[in-house]
Order: C-alpha cells, then sequence, then structure tokens
C-alpha cells in the first residue's frame, strides 16, 4: 500500500484542550479519506506546549535544539500538514507563530495545509481567512479551502450558515487528501544506487 506523512501542529495550551480535540478529528478524518483512496497515513503529532522554553532559547539563540528540530524536520518532510491554533484577540497564538518562525524560506513551497483554529467566541472565527490563512499563503503553502473553526457552541450545534462541525471537518479533509495524492509519493531511497564499480575503483589507482 502507498504511504503519505501526515504531520499535525497543535498549538493548544491547556490540557485536556478543545485545540488538541479538534487537531484529532481532523487527522482521523484525512486518514480516512486517504485510506479509502488505498494510501496508508503515516501520522506525527507536534504538540508545541512542551516547545514552548526550546523557541524561547531559539529566538535567543537563533538555532533550534536537537528536539526543535526534530519537529521542523516532521513539518518540512511531510506530504500534508494540519495546522490548528487556539485563537487570542482575533490572531493565532504567540506560540504557533513562534514555531512557524522556525521554519526555513521555502520549507513550506507547495505543501497541502489544513487550518483549523478553536476560541471561546464565534466573534474569532474570521481569524482563519484574516490570519492563519494568509500566513501560510506566505509561506507559498496550498491551503484548502475549507478551514475549521471551532467555538464551544460548534461540538454540539451547526455555523451561521447551518453546517454542523462534522461536516466541515470531512470536507476539509476531503480536500487536504485530495491534494496530498495529487502530490508525486517520495522514492525509496536506494543506498546501493551511486556505488561506484570496483573495476572503476581499481582504475582510479
Amino acid at each position: 500500500m502507498n504511504s503519505r506523512r501526515l504531520t499535525v501542529v497543535n498549538a493548544g495550551l491547556s490540557v485536556p484542550s478543545s485545540t488538541r480535540l479538534l487537531a484529532d478529528r481532523l487527522s482521523t478524518a484525512a486518514a480516512e479519506r486517504l485510506q479509502e483512496q488505498g494510501i496508508d497515513a503515516q501520522i506525527d503529532v507536534i504538540e508545541l506546549r512542551p516547545l514552548a522554553h526550546d523557541l524561547a532559547d531559539n529566538v535567543l539563540t537563533g538555532f533550534p535544539n536537537a528536539k526543535l528540530r526534530s519537529a521542523v524536520d516532521a513539518v518540512v518532510a511531510a506530504d500534508g500538514l494540519i495546522a490548528v491554533t487556539p485563537i487570542f484577540r482575533g490572531s493565532y497564538s504567540g506560540l504557533f507563530k513562534s514555531f512557524v518562525d522556525v521554519l526555513e524560506p521555502g520549507a513550506m513551497q507547495g505543501k497541502p495545509v489544513l487550518i483549523g483554529a478553536t476560541a471561546g467566541t464565534a466573534r474569532h472565527s474570521l481569524a482563519l481567512d484574516h490570519a492563519l490563512r494568509p500566513l501560510f499563503t506566505y509561506l507559498r503553502s496550498v491551503v484548502v479551502p475549507t478551514g475549521v473553526f471551532a467555538a464551544p457552541e460548534d461540538w454540539a450545534g451547526a455555523d451561521a450558515a447551518g453546517r454542523s462541525l462534522a461536516e466541515r471537518i470531512r470536507r476539509a479533509a476531503d480536500e487536504l487528501a485530495g491534494l496530498m495524492t495529487a502530490r508525486p509519493a517520495p522514492k525509496p531511497t536506494d543506498p546501493f544506487a551511486d556505488v561506484i564499480p570496483f573495476e572503476q575503483l581499481l582504475r582510479g589507482q
């Protein structure tokens, strides 16, 4: 079975976290959509809360430590990304932005991204399109059309357009899976592909 690597970035600050709950539901839905197309999803979840001190050190030193570098590498290697953050004062969290700032220029170019957000009130729902989407567009990512926002009332009801949270998650997951399957699968690395023949080595001596 073919496989794709899906990385999930969760910027939730509390435990338990509605942001993590949304991230889990999005990743589960995306994995199911990929499975339906005969593709196995390898999911990596990056929790930013335990990386807060590492991110602060990176701001001061300009160099990510091994733990932070591992998280960045998981994002760079992903065939698709799910990024979910709580919304504070109409925008993504400072912790989330600190992590994005660690990414090298070009690391997100062409990468499919599903954006999600949570907040204590539906008034923050526009942050998806006014803050998160422009951020990933600037990074030259391919952001799926459907972003998923969840206020407390969304977990049991519908949004202003009458769509349930489950419907929005399903639509966004379909879009992400479609983009991920359209990307060429990474070719397996053959460690012996560039081996120099022994006869050639002898001639060079």
